[in-house]
């Protein structure tokens, strides 16, 4: 980042979404951090999976994400996950990561497809992130599956709007690129709270699924429905792939292989890609964030917290 203030709240910024989880309330301090929107199935999760480079969500039909996730990306020479809930307990096989998802999900939410606003806190470590916090949340869906309720859409609409609206929150509008781009749920959303656009990136995703003899280049450039940060494109594993195992170092190998064979993008290759995207979204989210904000998190911290959560944000020794 060249900032090396910057860099050194990563970890404060980390310990604050524990200690105001683990009270089992959402912080009243504007932390900073980068929601990733979408509809349903616009390859949210596989954005994210390709940061860790590791399969650990959980996938199927439907609403899959039901409870916020916010995922602290540590860069660090050995790899494994924590979650808050499971104090101690590292986490080495990422399938158990999944499996622990799901299971406390349905602890709070149930087994019957409900959401809750009371988030999941997993810090995965690892020498292939770089230093990120993002909250993962439900897809955007219009009609009710199974046991939801009928007002599931207002529902996940209210739940994304507690983190879209704070000024430190950059958004990451996901959008699969063989839809109308005009019609997004995720840009409308980053729209209506960011209509100056200092704090929305657009993600394309599925450029590879796109109709023969049609591209997004003129998304991509910016030319149409233009953003001020502009639109990155990934290239995220099928679900053949996904199915058979494919290794996200290779998918990843493939998707730059994509951007710079194919003619309407290979100008645009070095701006392109899941990488690239990791590095910009790591320069600008606390970049984001406004001019005297540590000074306010600690004022605000001392009138607030306990004195346990203090010791929370103690100076701590790094993890073996």
């Amino acid at each position: 980042m060249g900032n090396r203030g910057m860099e050194d709240l990563i970890p404060l910024v980390n310990r604050l979404q524990d200690a105001f989880s683990a009270i089992g309330q959402n912080a009243d301090l504007d932390l900073p951090q980068i929601a990733v929107v979408g509809g349903q199935s616009a390859g949210k999760s596989s954005v994210l999976e390709n940061f860790v480079g590791r399969d650990f969500l959980p996938r199927g039909s439907g609403i899959v994400t039901r409870r916020p996730l916010v995922l602290q990306l540590v860069n660090a020479t050995t790899e494994y996950a924590e979650f808050l809930h499971c104090k101690g307990k590292k986490f080495t096989d990422f399938e158990e990561v999944r499996l622990e998802i799901e299971a406390e999900t349905d602890r709070v939410t149930g087994t019957n497809k409900g959401i809750s606003p009371v988030p999941i806190n997993l810090r995965v470590y690892s020498p292939h992130v770089l230093n990120l916090t993002l909250v993962d949340l439900p897809g955007m869906t219009k009609v009710p599956v199974g046991d939801q309720p009928p007002d599931i859409e207002f529902q996940i609409r209210d739940m994304l709007m507690q983190f879209v609206t704070k000024e430190n929150c950059l958004i990451l509008a996901v959008s699969p690129a063989n839809s109308d781009l005009a019609n997004s749920d995720a840009l409308k959303v980053a729209k209506e709270v960011d209509p100056q656009g200092q704090r929305t990136i657009g993600v394309i995703t599925k450029l590879d699924l796109m109709d023969e003899g049609t591209d997004a280049r003129d998304v991509l450039e910016n030319k149409l429905l233009p953003l001020r940060r502009g639109y990155i494109g990934v290239v995220n594993r099928s679900q053949k792939d996904i199915d058979g195992k494919k290794d996200i170092t290779a998918a990843l190998a493939a998707e730059r292989k994509f951007f710079l064979s194919h003619p309407s993008y290979r100008h645009l290759a070095d701006r392109m890609g899941t990488p690239y995207l990791q590095k910009v979204l790591n320069q600008m989210e606390f970049c984001s964030c406004h001019p005297g904000w540590s000074a306010m998190v600690r004022s605000q911290l001392t009138a607030t917290s306990a004195s346990w959560i203090q010791g929370i944000l103690l100076p701590q020794p790094p993890s073996n």
